[in-house]
């Protein structure tokens, strides 16, 4: 079984042919712990790495340090082990280069219909956070952070007020400001 199928968004030829490539045993291992997670749980951690993939993958990249915080993110609000969330975060990279275009408002869509209010502002936050993982937010990362928080039905004001907390790691800004 592949792993994204496991975590509620299979059905894809592609995942269907790598899995039956076969696992190592570190990947049946993990798999195995994720198995372990209610099938809720499950959709929740997938929705919650993937929507924090967008905001790193906006420059058609995610540096290091963006991993690590997704990582730090999907571990702390996912309850997973390193392990779990060093996979997860992952699969949710490799799935939204590959498939982003055609898949970013539908993953976004089903966290905002399995999430609280408060875990949609959660979320929020750790999206600025990943943009400011390498301490600056650039304007294409902040343009994601503005879309996919419309598509979790924050107003603006909403939008504007967590943005507030990470004006000064805001490109922007700092352009305005002359330290660049």
């Amino acid at each position: 079984m592949s792993i994204w199928k496991l975590l509620g968004f299979g059905g894809r030829r592609e995942e269907e042919e790598a899995s039956a490539s076969g696992d190592t045993e570190t990947v049946r291992k993990i798999v195995g712990e994720l198995e372990a997670l209610s099938p809720e749980e499950a959709r929740y951690v997938a929705a919650f790495a993937y929507v924090l993939s967008r905001v790193a993958y906006a420059d058609q990249d995610v540096s290091e340090d963006e991993a690590i915080v997704m990582e730090h993110l999907t571990q702390e609000y996912g309850g997973l082990s390193e392990a779990q969330a060093v996979l997860v975060v992952e699969i949710a990279k490799k799935q939204a280069e590959l498939f982003g275009g055609t898949e970013n408002f539908l993953v976004t869509r089903e966290f905002s219909e399995i999430s609280t209010r408060e875990q949609r502002e959660h979320l929020l936050h750790c999206l600025f956070a990943v943009a400011a993982a390498d301490d600056s937010i650039s304007n294409v990362e902040e343009r994601q952070v503005r879309q996919i928080a419309t598509e979790l039905g924050f107003s603006n004001q909403e939008f504007l007020t967590v943005r507030s907390a990470y004006n000064d790691k805001r490109e922007v800004v700092k352009i305005s400001k002359g330290s660049t």
